[in-house]
């Protein structure tokens, strides 16, 4: 009995040590998956670090006032609302931090001089009656604001302002019922949150600064650049032998041509120097003059032995790669516009060199020719009467 007894806790005890083993394996493995995604994280974008640092810093020096004698002993228990705006004002880039900054001080200024208002107004009926008022107007408000932040535009810029405003109003005149000093309470509030916004935006601004327009800037550029690649490297062809033999080598030219030109526009934005015709146009033009040639080789195409069921496709991609080219013209004439309007420096006049830097052959099409650079060193031929 005794030898049953014993195997019985022996047992027992050997289900929860597995058990409680499993959990400090899987437990360590959780710890192991945060610290690799917060190693991923920082090595993604390394002011990811870099802004938790300043918050941090932010936060510190904002809670100092709290030991700061001089500064507490005139604010009170109204210091916290400067650590309360640095936590919920501190963004990731200073135009964020600054517009949550100025959003936050209207909305406590606004919300302050009303809730100031609204409780010297309930307070002309008396005492009975000043409950009953504060209740109206906190009701009203509260519901006018809470329907206009609906409307999407003030949504999007306005939204946070609207909270603080109505928190403001809110705290304002409800302590105000029960604190006679109740403009005296709104100026330290403000003081306080106008002490803890500067002090979000300054740490900001001085330590490392993250301009938005700066990730605006690498962001064009790097689908610009991508998009170049993908039209470099894309191939296009789903037709009868034959036709996909004669119009190959002009269709993959103007996708590369294409692809040629988004890339030395994304390098033009990324140096913020002039677009220069020499390593920007010919690419388009190239595109334009191929463009040309492929229609009169889809027009030869038709008139041929081949059926419309068989060219119909290639002639689909054709359009596309020529809706393309427009697009392509189009954001050439963008890039011209904004370095005109954000003044680019000029470009070095040694680097402006033919950008493929082939030789100029000739496509000749019933008689008429066009001149073309052949990467491959070949030259298209098409001649039909009949077109």
């Amino acid at each position: 009995m005794e030898s049953v007894d014993h195997e019985i806790r022996q047992g027992f005890i050997g289900r929860h040590w597995r058990w409680v083993k499993s959990l400090v394996v899987k437990l360590k493995e959780k710890v192991v998956e945060v610290g690799r995604k917060a190693k991923k994280l920082g090595q993604e974008d390394p002011r990811r670090i870099v802004h938790s640092l300043k918050a941090g810093l932010a936060v510190t020096l904002v809670s100092l006032l709290y030991y700061f004698k001089p500064i507490y002993g005139g604010f009170g228990a109204s210091t916290m609302w400067a650590i309360l705006t640095v936590v919920v004002v501190f963004e990731f880039s200073v135009g964020a931090t600054l517009g949550r900054g100025l959003n936050r001080g209207l909305a406590t200024f606004t919300a302050g001089a009303l809730g100031v208002g609204a409780h010297y107004l309930a307070d002309l009926p008396g005492r009975k009656g000043q409950p009953i008022l504060l209740g109206l107007f906190v009701f009203i408000l509260a519901a006018v604001v809470s329907f206009i932040r609906f409307f999407p535009r003030v949504k999007a810029r306005y939204d946070y302002g609207l909270l603080i405003f109505v928190l403001t109003f809110c705290l304002v005149s409800v302590s105000g019922y029960q604190d006679e000093q109740v403009l005296d309470l709104a100026h330290k509030r403000l003081i306080t949150i106008i002490i803890g916004s500067a002090s979000a935006v300054f740490v900001s601004i001085c330590i490392c600064p993250v301009w938005a327009g700066d990730d605006l800037h690498n962001l064009i550029v790097g689908n610009l650049k991508k998009l170049g690649n993908f039209l470099e490297e894309e191939e296009y062809f789903k037709a009868p032998r034959g036709i996909q033999l004669q119009i190959q080598e002009a269709c993959t030219k103007m996708s590369r041509e294409s692809g040629k030109a988004l890339k030395d526009l994304a390098s033009t934005i990324k140096s913020m120097t002039k677009p220069s015709p020499i390593n920007v146009n010919p690419h388009i033009v190239n595109s334009n003059t191929t463009a040309k040639a492929l229609k009169l080789l889809l027009k030869t195409s038709c008139s041929e032995n081949f059926a419309l069921w068989e060219v119909m496709p290639t002639a689909i991609v054709a359009v596309q790669l020529v809706e393309v080219i427009t697009c392509v013209e189009k954001i050439a004439e963008s890039v011209h516009e904004l370095a005109s309007l954000a003044r680019f420096k000029d470009a070095d006049p040694g680097e402006e060199e033919p950008a493929d830097g082939q030789p100029h052959h000739i496509i000749t099409i019933n008689g008429s020719s066009a001149v073309l650079p052949e990467e491959c060193g070949t030259m298209i031929h098409a001649t039909n009467a009949n077109i």
